[in-house]
């Protein structure tokens, strides 16, 4: 019995984390307005926009939902990011992350 309350309590916390983790391929559909300006799976061209390959999904989705509630202010971002769902987040967030980032040679 004690075994059972146990799967169930896992199955209970992680379901939440495996819905959001979102789909890398429907993100990278999702990813054309960003292009514009984050570049090519997310590798900008130029310093003035971040690159978003590579970054932690959590620390994007953090992002993003800084911008949604106003504690970073950007008004072309705010305006991007506006109407983004929940799902949509996760989607091109686990996009983002999936992708190679930088390397920084030592």
């Amino acid at each position: 019995m004690n075994r059972i309350l146990a799967l169930a309590a896992v199955a209970l916390f992680t379901a939440p984390v495996l819905a959001s983790s979102g789909d890398a391929e429907v993100g990278r559909k999702k990813s054309e307005p960003c292009k514009a300006c984050h570049g090519e799976g997310g590798i900008s061209a130029t310093p003035e926009f971040p690159n978003l390959a590579g970054q932690h999904q959590d620390y994007l989705i953090t992002a993003i939902n800084h911008y949604k509630n106003g504690k970073r202010k950007n008004p072309i971002m705010q305006g991007q990011v506006a109407n983004l769902t929940p799902r949509d987040i996760a989607d091109l967030t686990a996009y983002y992350s999936h992708q190679p980032g930088l390397s920084v040679k030592y």
